[in-house]
């Protein structure tokens, strides 16, 4: 499985991908899963895929290479839109190549791929591509893109990116969503790749790859777990059977409805008479007892 994530700021655009690829519980391995296409002062573009891993080969390579009816090529198209559509044209083909002869074998023909990057004369752009090669582009109102074992990294992002943030804190936001996944899920691993581009620049910016001796990344994985611990240890208690009056901290007041579900048992269980008796009578009668 994998993990990457794009972003799409004011500032520019953030890239963070793992490298693990799984086969099988004896079959883990290392795979570089972002490509750059870059012809400096010109266009810079990324892509990063997940899903199978020869699907995700062929079409980086058949893109890398090939021009489509109008003699246009993912290196002369004169928008990310037209890269994007040509690209999608790729996982097409390749569809058409090899879906059949995998599904012979039971294997599905999965791929996702995330592709940004800026083009001269046009602001950076951002797309997410599928197996289907349609795709959608990222706005203001979704600002990034996952894809692969999303879940465990999302709720860092949803929280923290917005159009305005910049470029150090949407790469050390994307590096913790990493962290988080990470740490639940054992078929994301690193090294990582991180690539920030800065608007404009029409060449890569800064790129990385991070290992387990990565001294920041290091610095966010123990940081992060320490302050989420005190944060969570900082949060008062909850209140239960209070007067909503009473505190601000109010799970369940006196007043309050609700009641749960409760399933009968059947009528060959035999069920403990009640009593009326209060528990604190009942707790006084037992120490009385023993003594």
């Amino acid at each position: 499985m994998t993990y990457c994530v794009g972003m799409r700021l004011n500032a520019g655009l953030v890239f963070l991908s793992d490298t693990r690829t799984n086969a099988g519980v004896d079959q883990v391995g290392t795979f570089r899963k972002m490509s750059v296409f870059e012809i400096p002062g010109e266009r810079m573009m990324v892509m990063m895929t997940a899903g199978n891993l020869s699907i995700s080969q062929s079409i980086r390579q058949l893109v890398s290479e090939q021009q489509n009816a109008d003699g246009h090529s993912i290196w002369t198209a004169a928008s990310m839109h037209e890269a994007a559509r040509l690209l999608g044209e790729a996982v097409r083909q390749v569809h058409e190549r090899d879906a059949k002869a995998l599904a012979e074998f039971g294997i599905e023909f999965n791929v996702s791929i995330i592709f940004g990057g800026q083009i001269k004369g046009e602001r950076c752009r951002l797309f997410q591509i599928y197996s289907a090669g349609n795709f959608i582009e990222s706005h203001d109102e979704n600002t990034y893109f996952q894809i692969g074992e999303a879940k465990y990294g999302k709720p860092i992002i949803d929280r923290v990116i917005t159009p305005v943030t910049s470029l150090d804190d949407a790469a050390k936001c994307a590096l913790i969503s990493m962290d988080s996944t990470l740490r639940s899920n054992v078929s994301v691993g690193l090294p990582l790749d991180l690539l920030v581009y800065e608007t404009e620049k029409l060449a890569l910016t800064h790129f990385v790859t991070i290992d387990e001796r990565n001294q920041y990344f290091q610095m966010i994985r123990n940081t992060w777990g320490h302050q989420l611990k005190r944060v969570f240890e900082g949060l008062d208690h909850p209140v239960w059977d209070a007067a909503p009056e009473a505190t601000s901290n109010v799970l369940h007041s006196a007043q309050a409805g609700g009641r749960p579900v409760r399933v009968a048992p059947p009528a060959t269980v035999a069920m403990p008479p009640r009593s009326n008796t209060p528990l604190q009578t009942l707790t006084q009668q037992f120490h009385d007892g023993q003594q």
